[in-house]
């Protein structure tokens, strides 16, 4: 698993993997600029109250709870997007390490846009019902880690695993080896709360899960 790390690392400087990577965080920007736009928009429409400092604390409130949601989603959200261009990042991977692999079985668009509508679903869901956990100091952490572990571990497994194997192959491996990939979505998951590094880690996670699957298959 160390191995998977430090060769994803080492390769985040190549060019084939930082074109995907700029294109899906400049995409999830757009995102959240669009429900920071309409958050504001609607704030501006709603009055709740009579009382105009009642009003102002719901407004403030709204706001921390955007704020917490783009903190807690964007990497979320990046990586759905990343999802789109999943192929470029793991080509390059193979290309590198693993030249002597034979054609991978190709990915429609429709199957890609069907495992990043699932993927952000499922993410979104659950971070929304971890919430209230997420303002509770040093259970946050482990909740975060928890819920976004066991996202980014299956997600990542299954957005990669598809190219060498098929349904009942990927279902033994993941079944096999699941204690490691989960913890690899742990590492993914605490990657994605780091400043700066939180923007590269939908990349890294890709190539490191790349790397694992080639492992463990």
């Amino acid at each position: 698993m160390l191995s998977a790390f430090a060769r994803a690392l080492a390769q985040l400087s190549d060019p084939a993997l930082r074109r995907p990577l700029l294109v899906s965080l400049a995409l999830a920007a757009v995102v959240f600029a669009l429900l920071w736009v309409g958050l504001g928009f609607l704030a501006g429409r709603t009055r709740l109250f009579e009382t105009w400092w009642l009003n102002w604390a719901v407004d403030a409130l709204g706001g921390l709870l955007a704020v917490g949601l783009t903190f807690v989603l964007f990497p979320t959200v990046a990586a759905a997007i990343l999802s789109l261009f999943l192929d470029q990042v793991i080509a390059a991977v193979e290309a590198r390490y693993y030249p002597g692999l034979p054609p991978a079985r190709p990915r429609g668009f429709a199957e890609q846009i069907g495992a990043a509508a699932r993927f952000l679903g499922l993410a979104l869901t659950l971070n929304l019902l971890a919430l209230p956990f997420y303002f509770v100091p040093a259970l946050n952490l482990l909740v975060f880690a928890g819920v976004n572990g066991y996202l980014l571990g299956r997600e990542y497994f299954e957005m990669v695993a598809p190219r060498r194997l098929d349904r009942e192959q990927r279902l033994r491996l993941w079944r096999r080896r699941r204690p490691w990939l989960l913890w690899a979505g742990v590492v993914f998951a605490l990657a994605s709360s780091v400043p700066l590094l939180n923007l590269a880690a939908p990349v890294f996670a890709v190539a490191a899960m790349t790397h694992l699957v080639e492992a463990y298959r």
